[in-house]
């Protein structure tokens, strides 16, 4: 009722009231002013609207009911199965890596709504050897997927793997390591990743704050410079919007106070 009379008290703005509120809405709602403050109302309530449905999920999916649809085929129809054959080359036999992230939380909500809006995976993949053991965790990780894209959570070798499999060559995805030194041992395996998205890195005993949201230890910093003599670019910011911090500057930030902490 309020903000109906706050449309008719201003009429020269463009106001769209949606009700039925959801978190899933309310989320995507915060997500689009993060991503995009100048968007045209129109995007952002199509954007919204997306969510009233399909971010209600229910467990044991078993319980869904079903309903018919003429929405075209969801992303993972085209995710390579177990079933194709060995030696089927998909498009050019290549993962496309939209976005590789270091995050020690791994897939949550900025992952889960900006980053792939902005990148538009069809598979996440969080990389951890020890991630993969943990089946409460690894069962939290898949219920966070977002609408159309699988999950999966895997060891190193399994996706060294899956980057040499040509089966997999229509598939965009985006990693997710918890450290810079998952990262690197993934990489020098010979996972084709160029650039690293450095989102989190939590602070504990032994390790100093370079921003709100990165701690270093000397691990992380030696990782990171072997990172860079391998060729890999990092890209430093928690969100899309973000704007990107300077690597070098948070690497002698943090051996500056790591020889103090000494």
């Amino acid at each position: 009722n309020q903000a109906s009379r706050l449309m008719e008290e201003n009429p020269e703005r463009k106001i769209v009231i949606m009700t039925g509120l959801n978190l899933p809405m309310l989320i995507q709602a915060y997500t689009e002013r993060m991503m995009a403050a100048d968007a045209g109302v129109e995007a952002v309530v199509a954007n919204i609207y997306k969510e009233t449905k399909e971010g209600v999920k229910i467990l044991p999916q078993d319980l869904t009911p079903e309903q018919e649809t003429t929405s075209p085929v969801p992303a993972e129809a085209s995710v390579p199965k177990g079933s194709i054959p060995e030696g089927t080359v998909l498009g050019d036999g290549k993962i496309d890596y939209v976005l590789a992230r270091v995050d020690t939380r791994l897939l949550h909500g900025q992952v889960a709504t900006g980053w792939t809006h902005s990148t538009n995976p069809n598979r996440i993949i969080v990389v951890s050897d020890t991630v993969c053991h943990d089946k409460l965790r690894t069962n939290m990780i898949k219920q966070a997927a977002p609408n159309g894209v699988m999950v999966n959570v895997i060891p190193i070798e399994n996706m060294v793997k899956a980057n040499n499999d040509p089966r997999f060559g229509d598939t965009r995805a985006m990693l997710l390591f918890e450290s810079v030194e998952d990262a690197l041992a993934a990489i020098k395996a010979g996972v084709e990743v160029k650039e690293i998205n450095l989102g989190s890195s939590a602070y504990k005993e032994g390790k100093v704050n370079v921003t709100k949201a990165l701690s270093f230890d000397q691990t992380d910093v030696d990782a990171i410079k072997e990172l860079q003599n391998l060729g890999v670019k990092f890209d430093v910011r928690g969100v899309p919007s973000d704007s990107p911090a300077n690597i070098d500057s948070l690497i002698q930030s943090a051996e500056k106070k790591l020889a103090e902490q000494n």
